[in-house]
């Protein structure tokens, strides 16, 4: 995985508001953890429908940490989670576990 999390899209979304983007920077860092949790029950039982769903909410996340691969992968495996292929697992959680370190950074 090449892309890392960065701030880019949050920024120039606020347009040079800090106050905007603290708001959005406060919203992602107290969904992403229990979006991240659900999806991993959701996972473990095997709940492969519930669990799109919550690829589904936690790519746009994916997006906004400017992850254009990973916004890609994202949509690829809610698909293949929808036809019970989890093989885009691993690479998807490796973007997740790299945006819940980010979040735990700032």
């Amino acid at each position: 995985m090449t892309e890392t999390p960065n701030l880019t899209y949050i920024k120039e979304l606020a347009a040079g508001s800090d106050a905007f983007e603290q708001k959005i920077i406060s919203i992602i860092k107290r969904e992403f953890p229990e979006e991240l949790h659900e999806f991993l029950d959701n996972y473990t039982a095997k709940s492969f429908s519930k669990a799109a769903e919550n690829v589904h909410k936690l790519k746009h996340k994916i997006g906004m940490m400017g992850f254009e691969k990973g916004y890609q992968t994202a949509i690829d495996f809610e698909e293949g989670l929808k036809n019970n292929d989890t093989s885009l697992y691993s690479e998807f959680m490796l973007i997740l576990e790299s945006i819940e370190y980010f979040l735990k950074t700032l």
